[in-house]
């Protein structure tokens, strides 16, 4: 699969590992930027991946800051985004499973290199179970009319 993903500059050096964690997982990562450590503003790079998953350019996306919580908001504004903050495996399983999310937001500062690659390895492994969750995700479009 081809993920876009971005970062600010506090989050750039766990994008850089959750770019080489892609790729050892069988995927293709789309770099957005930032590319390096400069202050930036994370909603200009959030906006990025938000928007090519809403237009249906990609199917999911990866945004870190520092938090995970900049970009998450960000994303969250945009029609049809699921983004959801993970910092562990099982919240990121989680997120696919019940809450269908599309975008994966890492707080950067916080997660080491073999984190990075487990969260990543859970989120696009696990598929979204329908049921009681699709009235739910039903109720979240619902109030993007």
């Amino acid at each position: 699969m081809i993920i876009p993903i971005a970062s600010d500059h506090a989050g750039y050096p766990a994008k850089e590992l959750a770019k080489k964690a892609l790729e050892k997982l069988g995927h293709m990562p789309v770099d957005y930027g930032t590319h390096d450590e400069n202050s930036v503003d994370y909603p200009d790079f959030a906006k990025l991946v938000a928007s090519s998953v809403t237009d249906g350019e990609y199917e999911r996306g990866i945004l870190v800051c520092g938090s995970g919580q900049g970009m998450c908001m960000t994303a969250n504004k945009f029609p049809g985004v699921r983004a959801a903050i993970a910092w562990n495996p099982e919240i990121a399983s989680l997120s696919a499973e019940h809450n269908k999310s599309n975008v994966l937001c890492l707080p950067g500062r916080f997660l080491t290199e073999e984190e990075i690659e487990a969260i990543i390895s859970a989120w696009l492994s696990s598929e979204f179970e329908g049921g009681r969750h699709q009235r739910r995700i039903d109720k979240i479009n619902a109030s993007n009319d």
